[in-house]
């Protein structure tokens, strides 16, 4: 019923449509045996070859951004102000350096088990609505980098009937956070889903 997103999926070398293309698909994970999930209403693309925001701008090279250089379908995770894990999708094909952050999703299966995590008695926007909430909701951590998402522990699915957004339900705005980046941060490579509650607040 769920089959995870084939590799060329994650080969296709234009991130931005990828950034938008996530948007209702599954984003899956199965942490010490319990299996979550939340449907993805909210993306950014980077760019590593022309945008100053990308970790990998201009080919940059080293330990950390290496990943970008793998072939699409693998997880970047990184400490956020050494403090937030946050969670990424490497894309395109090798040696071309992008990845899309999640930015939010809206929790659908192993509940519970989400609000534990957070400590919550109930699901509200800042469940998982919030790159580091996401991974705190998924029980992502910076172990998962370079995971291969068509394995069993991290995974993206199609969204089912009705998860997956109509062009019009759309919202492509600047992304958030990275002023350093020059006029690159004013493109509009965050994509949201309109109306979504689990979207993180707009700016």
């Amino acid at each position: 019923m769920h089959q995870k997103l084939p590799k060329s999926f994650y080969l296709d070398d234009d991130v931005v449509s990828r950034a938008r293309a996530l948007l209702g698909c599954r984003l899956w994970t199965r942490i010490n045996g319990a299996v979550t999930a939340g449907v993805i209403v909210e993306t950014e693309a980077y760019d590593g070859l022309t945008d100053r925001a990308s970790h990998a701008y201009g080919g940059r090279r080293t330990r950390r951004t290496e990943v970008f250089y793998y072939p699409g379908g693998i997880a970047y995770t990184y400490l956020c102000y050494g403090i937030h894990t946050l969670f990424n999708v490497i894309t395109g094909p090798a040696e071309v350096p992008q990845a899309v952050l999640i930015r939010a999703v809206a929790p659908c299966e192993g509940v519970q088990t989400i609000l534990t995590r957070r400590k919550q008695n109930s699901v509200q926007r800042n469940t998982a609505g919030g790159p580091g909430l996401v991974s705190q909701a998924l029980g992502i951590t910076t172990r998962l980098n370079e995971t291969d998402l068509h394995g069993d522990t991290v995974w993206i699915t199609a969204g089912i009937s009705g998860e997956a957004p109509a062009a019009q339900e759309i919202i492509a705005s600047p992304r958030i956070g990275i002023d350093y980046a020059g006029p690159d941060a004013r493109l509009p490579w965050r994509f949201r889903i309109k109306d979504s509650p689990f979207t993180s607040p707009a700016k």
